[in-house]
């Protein structure tokens, strides 16, 4: 069972003007946004990472060179762009100021039933979280195939894309997903072990990954049957 860590781009520039960004181009990380990024990478350094899949953004795209600078020793990691982890499409909400958008009939149903969202022009939210657990249960499927059950890797999307995914991982109805925090150069920790999804970690912002390492001599090993089962009287620690 692979684990990945599903990151939150860092903050941009539309994070601190109040806009809502959605897919619209354009939007980089402002400064603090781009410190964020190196210090995520700085956070993982020690921990060898099998695969990076980001959202095409540029916010997304700028994160991951802030984070694989960071972390120098895997300069080679290779990077891979997922449609599937894309921001919501808010369509005609995209690029309005939060302040406005929060006087909206819509804004309701998003705060209080998000699985009934759907966006003038745009995407619904229960199409977004669709989409978003299906490209992070695939690629996580594809990382374990290639590099084994003890390979790391990094999803850096969005952070309702995350919510959603969280709340899937959680076995939580989308209409909870609002009960989850996720922050700009956040990290979140999920493993799909054979019986269920684990969250190890969620909405993370300092400390070493480095616990996450497996031991080199199961670097390679296969998914077991027993992988995922709940330990009574509590596990040992993330690995064991």
């Amino acid at each position: 069972m692979a684990t990945v860590i599903l990151a939150r781009h860092g903050r941009s520039t539309a994070n601190t003007g109040g806009i809502l960004a959605g897919r619209s181009k354009g939007v980089h990380l402002d400064d603090d946004g781009a410190a964020q990024a190196r210090a995520m990478g700085e956070r993982l350094t020690g921990l060898p990472l099998a695969a990076v899949v980001t959202s095409p953004l540029e916010r997304c795209r700028e994160t991951v060179r802030g984070v694989l600078a960071g972390h120098a020793a895997d300069v080679g990691v290779p990077v891979h762009r997922e449609k599937g982890l894309l921001e919501c499409d808010y369509g005609a909400w995209t690029g309005r100021e939060i302040k406005a958008l929060a006087k909206e009939p819509l804004w309701r149903t998003v705060q209080t039933h998000p699985s009934a969202a759907v966006f003038p022009e745009g995407e619904s939210l229960a199409a977004m979280s669709a989409r978003g657990v299906e490209a992070v249960r695939r690629w996580d499927r594809r990382v374990e195939d290639e590099h084994g059950a003890d390979a790391v890797w990094v999803a850096v999307s969005h952070g309702d894309l995350i919510k959603a995914v969280l709340a899937d991982a959680l076995g939580l109805h989308l209409d909870e997903f609002q009960r989850i925090m996720v922050d700009p150069g956040s990290f979140s920790v999920v493993r799909y072990t054979p019986h269920r999804a684990v969250i190890l970690t969620m909405n993370s912002a300092a400390g070493s990954f480095t616990h996450l390492a497996p031991p080199p001599r199961q670097r390679k090993r296969r998914a077991r049957a027993s992988d995922g089962d709940g330990v009574v009287g509590g596990s040992t620690g993330t690995r064991s």
